[in-house]
C-alpha cells in the first residue's frame, strides 16, 4: 500500500506547478516573524498559525482530491499513509513516513515523521522562542483537510529540528468520524 501511495505522490508532484522553494521558505518565515511582532505572545502565535493552516486545509483538500487519483480511504491507517506519501509530496515536495510502532491499540493515533521539512530551512529559533511551534501551520492544514473528508482530528508537534531533534514529528489523533446531517426534506 505504501509503495503505491508513494508512486501516486511522485506522479502528482511531477504534474504540479512549482514555485521556488527558497522563496516559499523565506515567505513563510516572514509570515511567522510578522505574527510574532503583531501578537507578542508565542502561544497566540501558535494558535494563529494553526488557524491559518486550518483555513488552508479546508481549501487544499479540494485540489488534492481533484489532482490525485486517491479514492476514499476506508481506514485511518490508509489515511495516514495517504497524507505522508501523497499529500506531503504533492504540496511540500517531501515524503513523510508513518512510524509503524506509533499506532495506539484502537488504530486512531499515529506519529508522522518528516526527515526533511522545507519550512525550517534557513531558520533558527532564539532561546526565548523555544515554545514557538514554528510548523504549527501544518497541524492546521491536516486538521482542516481531514475535517472536510469527515474526520475530526487533533494534530500536534512532538519533535522539531528547530528544538534540536533529528526530525519533525506530528502526533495525529482521530477524535471522531463526522457524518453529514441532511435536514428533513432536503434529500
Amino acid at each position: 500500500m505504501a509503495a503505491n501511495k508513494q508512486k501516486e505522490g511522485e506522479r502528482v508532484f511531477k504534474e504540479q506547478e512549482k514555485i521556488n522553494a527558497e522563496l516559499f521558505t523565506l515567505t513563510y518565515g516572514a509570515i511567522v516573524s510578522q505574527l510574532i511582532k503583531d501578537y507578542e505572545d508565542i502561544e497566540e502565535v501558535n494558535t494563529q498559525l494553526e488557524k491559518m493552516g486550518y483555513n488552508i486545509g479546508l481549501r487544499l483538500i479540494d485540489e488534492f482530491l481533484a489532482r490525485s487519483n486517491v479514492g476514499r480511504c476506508h481506514e485511518f491507517p490508509e489515511t495516514a499513509e495517504t497524507i505522508a506519501k501523497v499529500g506531503f509530496k504533492m504540496f511540500l515536495g517531501v515524503v513523510g513516513s508513518v512510524l509503524p510502532n506509533s499506532w495506539n491499540a484502537e488504530r486512531t493515533e499515529f506519529s508522522l515523521i518528516l526527515e526533511e521539512n522545507p519550512l525550517v530551512d534557513f531558520c533558527e529559533l532564539p532561546d526565548n522562542y523555544s515554545s514557538l511551534n514554528y510548523c504549527n501551520i501544518i497541524c492546521g492544514v491536516i486538521r482542516g483537510a481531514l475535517e472536510m473528508v469527515q474526520m475530526r482530528v487533533e494534530c500536534r508537534i512532538t519533535k522539531s529540528v528547530l528544538r534540536g531533534d533529528d526530525v519533525t514529528e506530528f502526533k495525529i489523533t482521530l477524535k471522531e468520524r463526522l457524518t453529514d446531517d441532511i435536514p428533513m426534506g432536503d434529500d
